[in-house]
């Protein structure tokens, strides 16, 4: 016989957060029984961590029937192993939190009578302010989810994370998606239903820094983009009606040149030809090579991630990362091969 359901599960993905792990398990648990008793769960993946994370999730784990912890064989970055958590979850509703609690988890119960009130199936917290994060950052990510909205036909809330409360049915359809290159939180404007925002300050990191470097955070940009928006592609037609332009322009320069004597002859139009077209090309064909490059991931069909461990009880489902629908399907017939249990 199925067990039943917890009313809520708690999805955390976790890298090198040791320090926080503790108060991060007390603070969501505190929150959880605050708003639904007993009937909770909080599932910890520890992405690769470095710094004894597994070891202090599977301590916790020991004193707590209500917290599971995955391991994941590597290093597979944040948004794989979020969705780890969300395919291993079994709650009736799910809140999506970082570890470090910059979002805090006392905003369950608002969060859950905003859905209840609302009849909406993810409430997605929209930040006002954050607190204890450079300049540098907030102007990169205020003109980052600006532009994301102005390329993208899926309507994608600005000023968002993946701080968020979802309904079953939303993540079920969330699952759905198994494309590789994942941006949860446009995947989530992308499926649908009834999203309302709910506006908080977010607080400064517990503990530690920040693990998105300027290098993953531009890695994250272009996957956003690239999954959401054919823009960069149709970039060429647009580039050409500004070259016809500036040709336009440069003709006229070429002229007052020639007739003046000052220009020498060909040099000018040749080197500025040469650089604008160059640089054009290379821009285009990386955009390009962008696509190209997803497209050949995609086709590959890896498993999204892969779990080396479960602690709690989640432990009897651990298996071989994401398995798409028409996989699914096939492992059901005869001689098919089934989800595989990993040891």
């Amino acid at each position: 016989m199925t067990a039943p359901r917890p009313a809520l599960s708690i999805v955390v993905p976790c890298y090198n957060e040791a320090p926080c792990l503790a108060e991060l398990h007390r603070r969501l648990s505190t929150a959880a029984t605050a708003v639904v008793g007993t009937s909770h769960e909080i599932v910890l993946i520890n992405d690769g961590s470095r710094d004894g994370s597994w070891a202090v999730m599977q301590r916790l784990c020991a004193a707590d029937p209500h917290l599971a912890a995955i391991d994941l064989s590597r290093n597979h970055g944040h948004q794989l192993a979020l969705t780890a958590g969300l395919d291993l979850c079994r709650g009736e509703r799910i809140l999506i939190i970082d570890a470090d609690l910059q979002d805090p988890p006392e905003l369950l119960s608002e969060m859950m009578a905003v859905m209840d009130g609302e009849a909406a199936d993810v409430v997605y917290a929209v930040r006002r302010k954050r607190a204890g994060e450079t300049l540098f950052k907030k102007a990169t990510a205020a003109v980052f989810y600006r532009a994301l909205s102005r390329l993208t036909d899926t309507d994608i809330p600005i000023d968002t994370g993946d701080f968020r409360l979802m309904s079953r049915r939303a993540l079920d359809a969330l699952l759905s998606l198994p494309e590789q290159a994942r941006f949860i939180r446009g995947m989530v404007a992308w499926i649908g239903f009834r999203q309302v925002p709910f506006p908080y300050d977010r607080a400064e990191r517990l503990a530690g820094e920040s693990h998105y470097p300027l290098s993953k955070m531009i890695r994250f940009a272009l996957d956003a983009v690239t999954g959401f928006s054919t823009a960069p592609l149709r970039l060429a037609s647009h580039v050409a009606l500004w070259l016809l332009a500036v040709s336009f322009l440069l003709l006229i320069y070429i002229a007052i040149g020639f007739f003046s004597g000052s220009a020498v002859q060909g040099w000018t139009s040749l080197m500025l030809i040469v650089v604008v077209l160059g640089a054009v090309q290379m821009f285009v064909l990386g955009m390009i090579g962008e696509y190209l490059g997803r497209l050949y991931i995609e086709a590959k069909r890896r498993p999204l991630y892969i779990v080396s461990d479960i602690a709690g009880p989640l432990s009897n489902q651990a298996r071989l990362g994401h398995v798409p629908a028409d996989m699914m399907a096939a492992s059901d017939t005869p001689g098919g091969s089934g989800n595989r249990p990993i040891a």
